[in-house]
């Protein structure tokens, strides 16, 4: 073989092996932006379903507040479950989001903390209509009640905020 031709199908080889190493890592540079973009994606979801949740426990934390006197003021009670409704409705709205991101196992915990937000609701309604009432026989029961939920919505948000690191890849 003459000296021009190998070193023809050297250069050609070389060319071959450099492209198909530049599309690999192209491909691979690719998929590495897109799992980070995925991530930030899941990352602001859970950032703002958790900072909705808070603005919400404190809305809900301000009607309690409000029925925990013997005679409640019933405007103060209105006033802020009217807030609380707002803020609960936000709630849902960026649960929709941490849905739509993913993964199972972080809607899954999501709907735990529904389902525990909404046990605390049914007690905060209860205790609102008893003061729209004059009812004071369950007053006592209810709050009770009401701080049992209070906890166990609190362990399922730190559930939901393990559950979203592990999904987002940071470490627990």
């Amino acid at each position: 073989m003459d000296s021009g031709l190998a070193a023809l199908l050297g250069a050609a080889v070389g060319s071959a092996a450099t492209l198909g190493a530049a599309i690999v890592n192209g491909r691979a540079q690719a998929r590495s932006q897109h799992a980070q973009q995925s991530r930030q994606h899941r990352r602001d979801a859970y950032a703002r379903y958790l900072s909705a949740l808070h603005d919400r426990d404190l809305a809900m934390g301000a009607v309690l507040d409000a029925l925990r006197p013997d005679r409640p003021d019933l405007t103060a009670v209105e006033e802020r479950t009217a807030r609380f409704v707002t803020l609960a409705r936000e709630v849902h709205r960026t649960c929709e989001v941490v849905i739509l991101e993913g993964p199972a196992t972080v809607t899954a915990v999501a709907e735990r903390v529904t389902n525990a937000s909404a046990d605390l609701s049914y007690v905060m309604r209860s205790m609102a209509e008893d003061a729209r009432t004059g009812e004071t026989a369950r007053k006592a029961e209810h709050a009770a009640l009401a701080a049992e939920r209070e906890r166990a919505l609190y362990e399922t948000v730190k559930e939901f905020r393990l559950a979203a690191r592990a999904a987002i890849g940071q470490t627990v």
